[in-house]
């Protein structure tokens, strides 16, 4: 049974997407934080690991650009997921008997709409699927969670409100992480990988300019801590076949004083 190493608890939405992507049949290590995520790949203590990398409404999530970078993994594959959020108790509380609503600080905006409808106190939490928890374990009868449908599952909550998230197209993109192993899959058609240019007027634009016959469906610059003001970038490229891929690898390394490949794998669209 392989092990994958998610950035917080069984049932939360790293649970659903690493089943999404592997099937049920893993061994879910949880970890605090994202760089808890990488280092438990790099050292073995996983077998691969899922970190979320850029939320449709939210944007990017930079800092985890870095850890790319420092942490030297390489990326298997990518998930999409939609994020659902579900307003769940214990079986037999119905809406009137709640009185407060606990839930990570983000799935209580992204449900703000819903909630202001009722006078409920919001209590912040570390995890959803940790809220559901703990309304499952100290058999809350007056407190609600908001998390996955999963953890209503695990814990054997009743959804009395599904899907009370205010944006119904919220989608999450996860990278599929893994130890580096030069591996390139044949049936790929992405890539993700970065480029450092010289400081210099125009040098961005002409280095994009490079790209023939692909498609940039990401760019995202992120900082160099060592250098002040100067910036790496992150790119995603999607293409029909390897070979797009490699000439265009190529010219990118002979425009850019650096390129570094993170991976070469499958689109999850």
């Amino acid at each position: 049974m392989r092990k994958i190493a998610i950035q917080g608890y069984e049932g939360c939405f790293h649970h659903i997407a690493a089943i999404q992507y592997f099937g049920r049949d893993i061994e879910i290590i949880p970890c605090d934080t994202f760089r808890q995520v990488a280092t438990a790949v790099k050292v073995g203590d996983a077998n691969m690991g899922l970190m979320a990398i850029e939320n449709s409404i939210a944007g990017s999530i930079i800092p985890n650009y870095s850890i790319l970078q420092d942490e030297n993994l390489q990326v298997a594959g990518e998930v999409y997921l939609p994020i659902k959020q579900n307003l769940m108790v214990l079986p037999g509380v119905e809406l009137e008997d709640i009185q407060e609503v606990e839930s990570h600080s983000m799935a209580l905006l992204q449900c703000i709409d819903y909630l202001d409808q009722f006078q409920w106190k919001l209590i912040e939490s570390e995890d959803t699927a940790l809220s559901a928890r703990h309304i499952a374990q100290n058999k809350l009868r007056h407190t609600a969670a908001i998390a996955s449908e999963l953890a209503a599952e695990m814990f054997g909550l009743k959804i009395i409100a599904p899907e009370i998230n205010t944006c119904k197209s919220n989608y999450t993109r996860f990278m599929v992480l893994k130890r580096y192993d030069h591996n390139m899959d044949e049936k790929a058609n992405k890539a993700s990988l970065y480029f450092k240019t010289n400081h210099e007027e125009g040098s961005l634009l002409r280095t994009l300019s490079q790209l023939e016959g692909i498609n940039l469906s990401k760019l995202q610059s992120y900082p160099i801590p060592s250098e002040p003001w100067h910036y790496m970038f992150h790119i995603d490229l999607e293409f029909k076949c390897l070979d797009d891929y490699i000439r265009n690898l190529v010219r990118l390394q002979n425009a850019t004083e650096e390129v570094h490949v993170y991976g070469v794998y499958r689109s999850g669209k």
